[in-house]
């Protein structure tokens, strides 16, 4: 698993490379996730925030939004796409080292990001962030490990496709690009969903872990009043 300082590194080297924001695997699923979080957030929380799309939505529901990332140059450009959100505040930060208030939060999400932590660590931080009757939301990749996943995997790949052609996916990603996902992706581990289970059986009792196409997991938990 890499540290919190390669991680920062490597997502302000592709930060820098990417040169525009269009549909892709993970805001794919940002409907799903809105669906399943609170009508209104009196506060709501992302962890690993990117560019903000999707604490932009959030910010649509809520009074007050705390986005937090490692990558400096990713809040920059969150920052700059979000002069309309004022009642948002990005912050660079680890969300292992940094102190969230008790029962804070009517909503948590977190987005490609809980796979470069361990479950037994984050999940208890973020459930005692919640407010009794909030809910977290994750999305993440998981690794196929049986038939079911690697039918799945398979279908992924002509949906994959399909679905550049009727989102009008943004021009094709620069090599510059394409080399900073690359070097990144090569040393990313992922759980797979049985081991998501288990952590949730133990945590986070009553999860609904849900495995999606695109090599994607969903997680929704409501914390109990």
């Amino acid at each position: 698993m890499k540290s919190a300082a390669d991680i920062q590194a490597d997502f302000d080297r592709i930060a820098l490379a990417e040169s525009g924001e269009g549909w892709n695997h993970n805001n794919h699923y940002h409907n799903f996730l809105l669906r399943h979080a609170p009508a209104h957030c009196t506060n709501a929380l992302e962890v690993g925030c990117g560019t903000g799309t999707f604490a932009r939505l959030l910010a649509q529901r809520s009074d007050y939004v705390l986005a937090l990332d490692l990558s400096p140059e990713m809040l920059r450009i969150a920052r700059e796409r979000s002069a309309d959100c004022p009642n948002i505040e990005y912050l660079q930060a680890d969300i292992m080292a940094t102190t969230l208030a008790d029962a804070a939060y009517d909503s948590i999400a977190s987005i490609a990001t809980l796979h470069h932590l361990k479950l037994s660590e984050v999940l208890p931080r973020l459930k005692a962030a919640l407010k009794p009757g909030g809910v977290l939301l994750v999305l993440d990749l998981y690794r196929g490990a049986t038939l079911g996943d690697l039918f799945q995997n398979v279908v992924s790949v002509p949906y994959h496709h399909t679905l550049q052609q009727l989102k009008g996916e943004k021009a094709p990603q620069s090599a510059e690009a394409s080399a900073a996902w690359e070097a990144h992706g090569s040393s990313d581990v992922y759980p797979t969903l049985a081991e998501v289970r288990r952590a949730c059986a133990s945590l986070l009792p009553g999860a609904q872990v849900t495995r999606h196409l695109l090599w994607r997991y969903s997680l929704v938990w409501t914390k109990s009043n």
